[in-house]
């Protein structure tokens, strides 16, 4: 199977329970591509051994998906691997995820204008293409492209992201749907 014998270690992973409801970020600690089984930094406390769990696990170009069982392995808890398979972009699934972010900078005609206010932003889900946000009291028009900076796991990401729709939740916020940008598509500070 794709991906099972691939090193995720050091990669962040997104850790859903069986039912689908997302309950951890963390870090891949360590990962035994013999054995099909990982350790995580922190184990969410929702699970135990013999649980089920998917995880979703953040790789470039592309992120993995897999079924994972909770097992004991030398006194530790392990999530076992199995049905692996690289995830493609075109078909991104959404994990839903509530993770605040900071928009810092807007480009505007292909110049990055840092902001002197960041606007604080919360991520209802995101995929290998894009990502979904509520930004309370605050509007963007579809088109628009700026910097979002997230910390998952301890680690900052910066990504540039563009709108491609939003529904409006009057009068508290609006949602935003977003796609991914290459930064290098863009072209200077301004």
């Amino acid at each position: 199977m794709a991906g099972l014998r691939k090193d995720h270690t050091g990669n962040t992973v997104l850790i859903y329970d069986s039912y689908g409801n997302h309950i951890k970020d963390t870090v891949v600690a360590s990962h035994d591509k013999v054995e099909q089984h990982m350790q995580v930094r922190s184990m969410p406390a929702e699970l135990n051994v013999n649980d089920d769990c998917r995880l979703f696990i953040l790789t470039s170009p592309k992120p993995y998906e897999y079924q994972g069982k909770v097992r004991k392995i030398a006194g530790k808890l392990h999530i076992a691997l199995f049905q692996g398979h690289e995830m493609e972009n075109r078909a991104a699934t959404r994990y839903s995820v509530n993770t605040p972010a900071i928009i810092d900078a807007l480009f505007v005609d292909g110049k990055l204008y840092k902001l002197h206010t960041e606007i604080e932003v919360e991520l209802i889900n995101i995929s290998t293409g894009g990502v979904r946000f509520r930004a309370p009291l605050f509007s963007f028009n579809v088109g628009n492209t700026f910097q979002m900076h997230l910390v998952i796991s301890g680690n900052r990401k910066e990504l540039i992201t563009q709108v491609l729709n939003h529904v409006d939740k009057e009068p508290d916020s609006s949602d935003y749907g977003c796609r991914f940008l290459d930064k290098s598509s863009q072209m200077s500070e301004g």
